[in-house]
């Protein structure tokens, strides 16, 4: 409560806020976002294939991060290494999600997924 009555006190201006961790904390909520769909849809048209493309641009991201001066642009961009490497995983776990039904299966790749039909088959009648 004292700092919230020096606040007041000292009567802040805009200028004299840091807004460095919220832009971050968007960002990285952005980027999340963003990441989603481009694993959905990366899962749908090659399958798992592409994995090794996340972890290009996840690493090269983080590397670039280390070299960026800018504390705020290098946490973004770290960040969105991050989420590109986080996204190899999710690639392989939206793989079973389609499996089991959750998503659309490609018509064109169906050979490239376990029938799940038996399971669901022996859940309805047993």
């Amino acid at each position: 409560m004292r700092i919230f009555a020096v606040v007041i006190y000292h009567k802040a201006k805009l200028t004299d806020m840091y807004f460095t961790g919220i832009i971050i904390a968007v960002s990285t909520f952005l980027t999340i976002g963003i990441w989603h769909p481009i694993v959905i849809k990366t899962e749908y048209h090659w399958g798992t294939r592409p994995w090794i493309v996340f972890l290009a641009v996840g690493l090269a991201a983080i590397a670039a991060a280390l070299f960026i001066e800018n504390t705020l642009l290098s946490a973004v961009v770290g960040v969105f290494g991050a989420s590109a490497l986080w996204g190899i995983g999710e690639l392989f776990e939206q793989k079973k999600r389609v499996e089991r039904g959750w998503f659309p299966k490609n018509p064109k790749r169906m050979s490239e997924y376990k029938d799940c039909s038996v399971a669901h088959d022996a859940r309805k009648t047993g």
